[in-house]
């Protein structure tokens, strides 16, 4: 079993695409026509995709935290400082974590507040 789609509500639908396309290399893909929100599906892997929804009074949780709502993406370690650096040029939040662990992982909060854990790959 895997993961076939997330789907994330965001207020500035171009913004949110523009931000995953330029950090993480997601590219958009063609969306279903059956859909009457302004939206947008970006493929993250093969059969992995992600989508964004435009709600223009969309509010985030403040849940979004390391012991809370998150969502982890692998990278390959030797690109993380590469990352980390594309992340704040785009304007994320690089966010230490608060639990040590055996392997390098590091958090970064995107547009309309989401965080993203990212761990080895």
């Amino acid at each position: 079993m895997a993961i076939a789609h997330i789907t994330l509500v965001t207020r500035d639908l171009a913004r949110f695409q523009d931000f995953f396309r330029e950090a993480l290399g997601w590219q958009p893909i063609n969306r279903p026509g059956n859909i009457a929100v302004n939206a947008a599906w970006l493929l993250i892997a093969p059969g992995q995709e992600l989508h964004l929804l435009e709600v223009k009074d969309y509010q985030p949780s403040n849940t979004e935290k390391e012991y809370g709502r998150h969502i982890a993406i692998t990278w390959p370690v030797a690109e993380y400082e590469s990352l980390k650096g594309r992340l704040l040029k785009l304007g994320a939040e690089i966010i230490a974590a608060e639990r040590p662990t055996p392997f390098p992982r590091f958090f970064f909060r995107a547009p309309d507040d989401y965080i993203f854990e990212v761990v080895p790959e």
